[in-house]
């Protein structure tokens, strides 16, 4: 979650200035390996076709190093990425002439077991504290601000009462950080969905970063909903029942990319992301949605503010007074929030849930009575009290259509 003051500022992880890169060749080895590389294509107008510029699959020759072909090799290398060295801790170099940003340079190698318990109750909200004023720019759509809803527990088992819910694992330039997710479905691989929905700052630093590194989903965090003392020694099937998975790929909107800031309210109501995962462990061939049971259908027109009788956002928030080791969720009639008069409105609630709640799914009921999708988690004030999220349409649709079509014939 991104806290507001006057201007809006963004509560993530610090980002690098922007700089510009070549396409990066997608680099895809096979999940049994100790790494698995993939990187992102799409055009710049987020009207991306989801197709990859170029790709190749490798393996290792029983020696443990990586084998990708040398045409691959040395384009990585031209963005400072030694894939043998990535794995052995090249990628904690935040040099800001190497940091990866644009949407076709998406690269998150798997490094089996860096995601250990530690790593998981160490991560931070991404978030830092400010207070709020007012609302500039909102040319008096802005519906007066809602009272406060206190976030209320979910009852354990988390994978029972909310199984589409998990966290999004992350590092960025300022050490370890997490997000909330939502499984959603994938109308290429009904019932069996690989894709994850989260805010676009918890994939991406915005106009003056790149895309963070190690991004993984970890469904039904602390599904027994251990205290956080019991947490602190609890192993990793206890913390990570269903296992985690890596994004293998990822898209967020072009809006974000490019407006995207640390301080200010640009990119708010672009502020999604879509990430393709694929487990850390082998699942016995299973997907996401099979492994967990469920996926959220997301709805690409939803209706307008005032035809919303009730929204759930869902998420794990960890700034005090919240720990971040149990799930919440809060439950309001929206109201509208407008950063300026040329973005889309977005959706306002009451909710006290703080940071780390960043990207957690916002539901209503759908025409079948069914929860469906139609926001997430993106900005609140440092004092708490509400949450607001972007509404979902074209572009939002875009972004979600160019990660289901880059898998639909795998």
């Amino acid at each position: 979650m991104r806290s507001i003051r006057p201007s809006f500022t963004v509560r993530r992880g610090r980002s690098a200035p922007r700089r510009t890169s070549p396409v990066l060749a997608a680099v895809a080895l096979a999940s049994a390996l100790a790494l698995t590389a993939t990187a992102c294509g799409g055009d710049s107008n987020d009207n991306a076709d989801g197709k990859p510029d170029a790709s190749a699959t490798s393996g290792d020759n029983g020696d443990g190093k990586i084998k990708i072909p040398d045409d691959i090799k040395k384009k990585l290398k031209e963005h400072g990425i030694d894939i043998d060295k990535w794995k052995d801790g090249a990628w904690k170099n935040w040099d800001k002439d190497d940091w990866l940003r644009e949407a076709e340079d998406y690269f998150n190698p798997m490094i089996k077991g860096l995601w250990n318990p530690d790593r998981m109750r160490g991560a931070n909200d991404p978030d830092k504290g400010v207070d709020e004023n007012d609302i500039s720019g909102d040319q008096g759509v802005t519906d007066p601000t809602p009272q406060p809803v206190q976030a209320r527990a979910v009852r354990p088992s988390y994978h029972a009462n909310a199984a589409t819910s998990g966290k999004v694992f992350f590092d960025s330039p300022k050490g370890t950080m997490v997000c909330s997710a939502t499984v959603v479905a994938d109308p290429a691989h009904p019932g069996k969905s690989n894709l994850v929905w989260t805010a676009g700052h918890c994939v991406h630093a915005g106009k003056k970063g790149g895309w963070y590194r190690n991004i993984a989903f970890v469904p039904s965090y602390n599904d027994k909903g251990m205290t956080n003392e019991q947490v602190q020694t609890a192993s990793r099937e206890q913390i990570a029942p269903y296992g985690v998975w890596w994004g293998d790929w990822a898209r967020t909107s072009q809006q974000w990319i490019e407006q995207g800031g640390e301080t200010g309210g640009d990119g708010a109501s672009y502020d999604y992301a879509v990430i393709h995962v694929t487990p850390e462990q082998g699942n016995a061939g299973k997907s996401l949605e099979e492994t967990v049971g469920s996926a959220l259908k997301v709805n690409f027109n939803a209706p307008a503010v005032p035809k919303v009788q009730s929204i759930t956002a869902t998420g794990y928030p960890a700034a005090a007074p919240f720990d971040g080791q149990s799930l919440y969720q809060c439950v309001d009639k929206p109201g509208r929030l407008a950063l300026n008069g040329l973005d889309p409105t977005m959706y306002r609630i009451g909710c006290t849930m703080t940071g780390g709640s960043s990207g957690g799914g916002w539901t209503e009921t759908g025409s079948d009575g069914k929860p469906v999708l139609v926001s997430n988690t993106s900005i609140g004030p440092a004092t708490a009290g509400w949450l607001a999220g972007p509404r979902l349409g074209d572009v939002a649709k875009g972004v979600f259509d160019s990660v289901s079509k880059k898998f639909a014939g795998r």
